[in-house]
């Protein structure tokens, strides 16, 4: 397969007048099935094989993918990739650069412990049936209970005309249960989602019992709870809420393509916009964790890109083109969804780096408030104002966590909610998630505990 796809980038260069090419190559097995009420609603096998060429010409790109590693089919999409670069340079301003890159050979191997390609259907159908009758069998409240499966797993190719030759093996686990509950008129809805790029051994350290008691109990509590009192108030985010909105309030804002827009962190490169107890990261280094991988789909080796340090902004996340432009380097955040699309700046696993506090010592002086532990969705906007919602969150009062509120959410200016960042923990968690942007990324996300002196909470009036 490699003598063909260096003939594509050989083709490209010398026959069609690339100054630059690249091609992507997957063989990829995937399993996916979906369980509702202890049935199987649908089931699914398959592989997705296919090739990405880009080129660029005369400083514009150019970009084919096809289904197929046939020589002839390949040579024809090289040429089709060239002409679309001719005809968008005559139309292009500003021609396109990329920051230099070292070369790379290196063959990345993934280790499970338990393959999933070793599991059978069978048995993964079997294990999701226990999350699914235990949440069903939780209390007489529950009604629904479903769960989404999926693993994915083979070999990536990637190479280009400056010498890189990167083989390397992908794996992804991930699940996610739903449970739903209601009395009288008033439903409730719990879920939860696990993710690893390890192996299958995630059900070892998610076992199938614990999972469908969890998202029973999340949603069985809150039918009793009320919802919290609409205003400012001071909260304590746990790790699941914080990782979302580090995602959502920053993260995007960090994506060097985005920033280019005019965002809130490109404005402030060098500034203070945080308390100086915020330190946040994208990582990609982070073995296991769902946003984890050795070389992203340009080639180039991931890291920590260290975002804000202290409250000021310290970096964001670039591609070549983009770390050309900013005078600085990549930083092995370009990622495709599959061989059918461009790669574009991703995030991999963004957090908040922990500090000193305990969790009592972060309710401490919170004589109201709340303790939200997990959410409920989230979005952000390029003005700097985010939105989260919370699916599991308790009454704070003198210090002490009390009643569980349902149907609340967390809104406000990042810059503003980044200021009033007053306590954060010493624990540390992450949590798998699905990002979309055009196309989907597996990523993750996460942090401590963190105590903030003041935003504005949605609920009742």
């Amino acid at each position: 397969m490699k003598d063909v796809l260096q003939k594509a980038i050989d083709i490209a260069v010398a026959k069609s007048g690339a100054n630059y090419a690249e091609v992507r190559a997957q063989w990829l097995t995937k399993t996916m099935f979906t369980l509702k009420e202890e049935r199987v609603e649908v089931a699914k096998q398959g592989i997705e094989s296919g090739v990405a060429i880009r080129v660029l010409v005369n400083g514009a790109w150019g970009f084919a993918s096809v289904g197929s590693m046939d020589r002839v089919i390949l040579e024809a999409a090289v040429s089709d990739a060239c002409n679309m670069a001719r005809l968008v340079s005559n139309r292009l301003k500003n021609p396109i650069k990329l920051a230099s890159a070292p070369n790379v050979e290196d063959h990345v191997l993934a280790k499970p412990k338990k393959n999933p390609s070793d599991i059978a259907m069978e048995d993964k159908i079997k294990t999701a049936l226990v999350v699914n009758k235990t949440s069903l069998d939780f209390d007489n409240h529950v009604k629904s209970c479903g769960l989404d499966y999926m693993d994915l797993m083979g070999t990536s190719f990637f190479i280009n005309s400056e010498g890189t030759n990167i083989e390397q093996d992908k794996l992804y686990v991930w699940a996610r249960i739903t449970a739903s509950a209601q009395a009288n008129d008033i439903f409730t809805l719990s879920s939860e989602e696990i993710g690893s790029t390890a192996g299958y051994e995630l059900f070892d350290d998610h076992p199938a019992e614990e999972l469908g008691r969890k998202v029973a109990k999340r949603a069985i509590e809150q039918i009793n709870a009320k919802p919290p009192k609409g205003g400012k108030a001071s909260v304590v985010l746990g790790p699941n809420v914080v990782g979302v909105f580090v995602h959502e309030a920053v993260g995007h804002l960090a994506e060097a393509d985005l920033a280019l827009s005019g965002g809130l962190l490109s404005n402030n490169l060098g500034k203070q916009i945080g308390s100086s107890l915020v330190t946040l990261y994208d990582d990609g280094t982070l073995s296991g964790s769902f946003g984890a991988f050795k070389y992203d789909d340009e080639g180039i080796a991931s890291n920590k890109t260290l975002l804000i340090k202290d409250g000021v902004v310290s970096g964001l996340m670039h591609n070549r083109e983009t770390a050309q432009k900013f005078g600085t380097q990549p930083t092995g955040n370009a990622r495709a969804e599959d061989f059918r699309v461009e790669p574009i700046i991703r995030m991999r696993c963004t957090y908040m780096a922990p500090q000193d506090h305990t969790f009592e010592e972060l309710l401490e002086g919170i004589k109201e408030g709340y303790y939200f532990k997990s959410f409920r969705g989230g979005q952000a906007s390029l003005d700097g104002t985010f939105q989260v919602g919370i699916q599991e969150g308790y009454e704070i009062k003198n210090g002490e966590i009390h009643s569980p509120v349902r149907n609340a959410s967390i809104s406000g200016s990042t810059l503003e909610t980044l200021h009033k960042v007053n306590g954060v923990g010493k624990d540390f968690a992450l949590y798998p998630g699905r990002c979309g942007k055009g196309q989907t990324a597996f990523i993750c996300d996460g942090g401590p505990h963190i105590r903030v002196n003041e935003v504005i909470v949605g609920g009742s009036a």
